[in-house]
């Protein structure tokens, strides 16, 4: 067998099942070995940043990873926002990177680049593979990074040379890590915190917000009066009826200021103190009050649930029942779609167990506390911050879930960054609904301006955050890459294709006018 050989029969030995790629002609030998060897369903994306966003919504809903298949330097380059939102989520990620034969790096073709120099800022482990009888060797520690507790991203760059000449057998997957216990003095100095009935506030994410950490934290929280609350960004949270609602910290430095004020000690559990998204003019980065005292229960990649179930059982409280969400959808209101009545509108229609993958930034801030009485779902966010991960997460998801609905929400700006993720929804028939929340604008940045002292943009600035001239004609864009999509401004008629969409297998796509 070649080494491309050897790699594929090594990825499926490692567990690897799924391959999000955009191949190149140095990758060719690759996919020839994809197709020989079987067992890797793989899926075409027409844009880098694409893979490595479905790859980031596959981790976060099986944590397992999958493989990306990217094409040389500049491939990766392109998906790197993405990488940054998948290092950010803390999943396990496996990039393969083709590069040059190695006699033909000399030559300063016009696609060369140092590979490796792109993919360290991303990635937590890399390397380019050396020979054809290591690759195997090569690609199972690649797959023991990416696992390595919590989960973390990993890029194997493999030369053209290496992948066409002949290779050893494979080797079998190498031994993962397992997550660290929490030290027990760590646990003490919580428990002696609480114990002193000052203001506390458990400040969480990670293992801390799954279902059996939140009953864990709530737990506590009743035993003792602190308060739990969770960034604005999580990878994953399960929410709605039946689970314990958790609020996230506000994204507006003032606000987020005054919700931390009168804290003395805050207990931090896989976060770190809480900091202001960007810097600005008058305002402070750090948003705790400076007299707050720290304390760290748990670190990523450390076992979180046995130390908070623990803390629980020292404070009495391990019996006690988590006080959970009830189901109450409410009413959908009749009326224009706005930001509100468009939660109350998702509140009212979410189905049991569906998966939101939300990048619907600014529409979106009055969604999340308007569907803790939904029915139970998942919801998966932006982590990192790089916009343009909605569309493509939400195709990792219904890959990884192909039983469990999709609902993608996202903002319309940032959905043109990988708009091409609408065409592999289309090839690949996922069950996914993609509402886009229409505002005709980067309207985020609006209020980024307010913030640095500039109350109305003049007309160069405006013309830099608005996205109505051309208007986006995004029913027209669906169409023309497979997805069935209509309009709407209303929110009965709203609620009513979202209701059918979700029960339907296949892709669909509403532009709401807000």
């Amino acid at each position: 067998m070649n080494g491309a050989e050897s790699l594929v029969r090594t990825l499926i030995k490692s567990g690897i099942e799924v391959c999000f790629a955009n191949p190149g002609t140095s990758e060719l030998h690759f996919v020839s070995a994809l197709d020989k060897v079987g067992g890797i369903k793989c899926i075409l994306c027409l844009f880098e940043g694409v893979t490595t966003a479905a790859a980031d919504g596959y981790a976060r809903m099986t944590g397992k990873p999958a493989a990306t298949m990217m094409h040389l330097g500049p491939g990766l380059a392109n998906g790197l926002a993405n990488l940054h939102n998948a290092k950010r989520a803390r999943v396990p990620l496996l990039n393969i990177v083709g590069d040059h034969a190695r006699d033909h790096l000399v030559h300063d073709a016009p696609l060369t680049s140092d590979v490796e120099a792109v993919a360290r800022p991303f990635s937590a482990w890399v390397k380019t593979a050396s020979s054809p009888d290591r690759i195997s060797s090569d690609a199972a520690a690649a797959v023991s990074a990416a696992l390595n507790p919590p989960g973390q991203v990993a890029t194997l760059i493999l030369p053209a040379d290496i992948a066409w000449n002949e290779a050893q057998e494979p080797v079998g997957l190498v031994q993962t890590p397992s997550p660290g216990a929490v030290d027990d003095q760590r646990i003490a100095e919580i428990k002696a915190v609480l114990d002193r009935g000052e203001p506390t506030l458990f400040y969480v994410t990670g293992q801390a917000v799954t279902e059996v950490g939140l009953q864990a934290l709530s737990r506590i929280t009743q035993a003792t009066g602190a308060d739990m609350l969770t960034p604005i960004n999580n990878a994953r949270l399960e929410r709605g009826a039946g689970r314990v609602p958790i609020e996230r910290l506000f994204y507006p430095v003032d606000m987020a200021v005054e919700r931390l004020s009168g804290y003395k000690h805050i207990v931090l559990v896989e976060t770190r103190e809480p900091a202001a998204f960007f810097g600005y003019p008058g305002k402070p980065s750090l948003l705790a009050p400076k007299d707050c005292e720290f304390h760290t229960l748990s670190t990523p990649g450390e076992q979180t649930i046995d130390a908070l179930e623990e803390l629980a059982k020292r404070l009495g409280a391990q019996n006690s029942a988590p006080v959970t969400s009830p189901f109450d959808p409410g009413n959908v209101p009749d009326g224009s779609i706005t930001p509100d009545t468009f939660g109350a509108v998702l509140r009212a229609v979410v189905p049991e167990n569906a998966i939101i993958c939300d990048e619907s930034l600014t529409s979106g801030r009055a969604l999340f506390p308007s569907t803790h009485t939904a029915s139970p779902h998942t919801w998966l966010q932006l982590t990192g911050g790089a916009i343009g991960i909605g569309l493509p997460l939400a195709v990792g998801a219904a890959v990884a879930c192909p039983d469990r609905p999709v609902i993608s929400l996202q903002a319309d700006g940032s959905g043109m960054y990988t708009l091409q993720a609408l065409w592999t929804q289309a090839r690949e028939n996922l069950n996914i609904t993609t509402v886009i929340l229409a505002n005709r604008g980067y309207q985020i940045l609006r209020g980024e301006l307010k913030n640095i002292g500039i109350p109305e943009p003049g007309p160069i600035a405006a013309g830099m955050i608005d996205v109505d001239n051309p208007v986006i004609d995004w029913v027209s864009l669906a169409q023309g890459m497979g997805v069935e999509a209509v309009r709407t401004g209303d929110t009965r008629e709203l609620f009513d294709l979202v209701q059918s969409s979700v029960k339907r297998p296949r892709p669909f796509l509403i532009e709401a006018q807000l």
